[in-house]
């Protein structure tokens, strides 16, 4: 156990309610992304998927997935070390995914209800961690 030096103290700033969302929107995320692949394939057997444009739905759910890595690990490190930076740029490719999440959402060839709930709720957890993130570095700032 460590004893705090005279005259000098060490205040934690980083945020424990967004170190947990960043856990379970990661969690969250696995999930998301099987499901709506899952859903593409289902749509583009079922349905009549025009073969030009199932391209372009799948390229954005990979996309999305190869942002989510680096929007993360930002998130996690900007926090845990307590630097505006890192967490300033995990803000910035939280837009980037939530303009993404909207296509999946609005714009997508077909949009199922299933569509409609997990990009509901994944724009949730997004605009939950912006505004912690946005809380976080206005702590680290000040």
């Amino acid at each position: 156990m460590a004893v705090p030096s005279r005259g000098r103290t060490s205040e934690i700033l980083s945020s424990l309610p967004l170190q947990i969302l960043l856990y379970v929107n990661g969690i969250y995320y696995i999930f998301y992304f099987l499901a709506t692949l899952a859903m593409m394939i289902y749509k583009s057997q079922v349905f009549s998927y025009p073969d030009d444009l199932l391209a372009p739905d799948l390229a954005v759910l990979f996309l999305m997935a190869i942002l989510e890595v680096p929007r993360s690990y930002l998130g996690f490190k900007g926090n845990l070390t307590e630097a505006e930076a890192p967490l300033g740029l995990s803000l910035g490719l939280t837009v980037g995914s939530v303009v993404l999440c909207v296509y999946l959402l609005l714009w997508q060839t077909y949009v199922l209800w299933a569509d409609v709930l997990l990009n509901a709720v994944l724009l949730s957890a997004y605009g939950l961690e912006s505004g912690l993130k946005v809380t976080a570095i206005a702590a680290f700032v000040s």
